[in-house]
C-alpha cells in the first residue's frame, strides 16, 4: 500500500464494522493513525486487533456519537484530527410507511442519520480550521437521490446530508477544509447483508440487478473515502461520489439475461 495518509489522524464513526471497518483498515494501511469510534465494544475491539496485527496505528473509542457530552469527551482524549468520516447511519425498524410513523421514530432516525453528522463535525472541525486544513467525509446513500417506498423520513435525512455537505464546503473552503460525501448502494454492510439475503438460486440474477455485475464491498466504499481524505482530491469539495455500481445511473432499468435492457421487469 501507499502512504497517502502518512502523519494524519483519522476518526471513523461506526468504524468497527461493515463499511466503517473497511474505511478504518484502509486508512491504517495508508499510514493514518485511526480512531475507531464505535458504539459496540466487541466490534471496536475486533477491529483494533485486526489493524494492530496488520501493523497499523489504531485506537478504539467506545462511544455513542449521538451524545454531545460523549463526543466532546472523546475529543479531549484523542485530540485534533485531520480527517473525519461521519459513517454512522441506519434505516431502523420496520417498513410501516410515513402515515403510520410517529415522532419518536422521526427523532430516532434524525439522531442516527443526521444529528450525529452535525455534532461530530461541530466538535472536530474547529481544530481543522485552526490549522488550515482537513477533510470531512459524510457517508450518505443512494436513497438521498431517489425515492424509496416506506422509508420517507430516512430518505429525507440522508438527502439533508447532501445539502449540508455542499453548504459546509463553501463555509470552510477558505480555511482549507474540504467537505464531501459518498452515496453507496448495493453494498454489503451491517445493515444490508446481501451475502445473507440472496439465496444460491438467485445468485445468477445479480448481473441483472447491478450494472457493474456484482454487489459492492466495504473496500469499494473505503477506496472512495481514501481518495476524499487524501491529497489526491485536493481540489474536490462540496461533491458526492456515487459508489453504487451504477444503480443511480440505471434509474430503474434492468439488464435482461440476453444483454438487452428493460424498465418493465417481469421479475425484478
Amino acid at each position: 500500500m501507499s502512504e497517502l495518509l502518512a502523519g494524519r489522524v483519522a476518526l471513523v464513526t461506526g468504524g468497527g464494522g461493515g463499511i466503517g471497518r473497511g474505511v478504518s483498515e484502509l486508512f491504517a494501511a495508508n499510514g493514518a493513525r485511526v480512531i475507531v469510534a464505535e458504539i459496540d465494544e466487541g466490534r471496536a475491539a475486533r477491529t483494533v486487533v485486526a489493524i494492530s496485527e496488520a501493523g497499523g496505528d489504531v485506537v478504539g473509542e467506545v462511544v455513542d456519537v449521538r451524545d454531545r457530552a460523549a463526543v466532546e469527551e472523546m475529543r479531549e482524549r484523542v485530540g485534533p484530527v485531520d480527517v473525519l468520516v461521519n459513517n454512522v447511519g441506519h434505516y431502523l425498524g420496520g417498513r410501516g410507511g410515513f402515515l403510520e410513523s410517529d415522532e419518536a421514530e422521526w427523532d430516532a432516525l434524525y439522531r442516527v442519520n443526521l444529528h450525529h453528522v452535525f455534532l461530530c463535525t461541530q466538535v472536530f472541525a474547529p481544530a481543522m480550521v485552526s490549522v488550515g486544513g482537513g477533510s470531512i467525509v459524510n457517508v450518505s446513500t443512494v436513497e438521498a437521490f431517489r425515492g424509496i417506498p416506506s422509508r420517507a423520513v430516512y430518505s429525507a435525512f440522508k438527502a439533508a446530508i447532501t445539502g449540508f455537505t455542499k453548504s459546509l464546503a463553501l463555509e470552510l473552503g477558505n480555511a482549507g477544509v474540504r467537505v464531501n460525501a459518498i452515496a453507496p448502494d448495493l453494498t454489503e454492510s451491517l445493515q444490508v447483508p446481501y451475502s445473507q439475503w440472496v439465496p444460491d438460486d438467485q445468485q445468477e440474477l445479480i448481473p441483472n440487478w447491478v450494472p457493474l455485475g456484482r454487489f459492492g464491498t466495504p473496500a469499494d466504499i473505503a477506496g472512495c473515502a481514501l481518495f476524499l481524505a487524501s491529497d489526491l482530491s485536493a481540489f474536490v469539495t462540496g461533491t458526492t461520489i456515487h459508489a453504487d455500481g451504477g444503480s443511480l445511473a440505471a434509474g430503474g432499468w434492468f439488464r435482461r439475461a440476453d444483454a438487452t435492457w428493460t424498465n418493465r421487469p417481469l421479475a425484478p
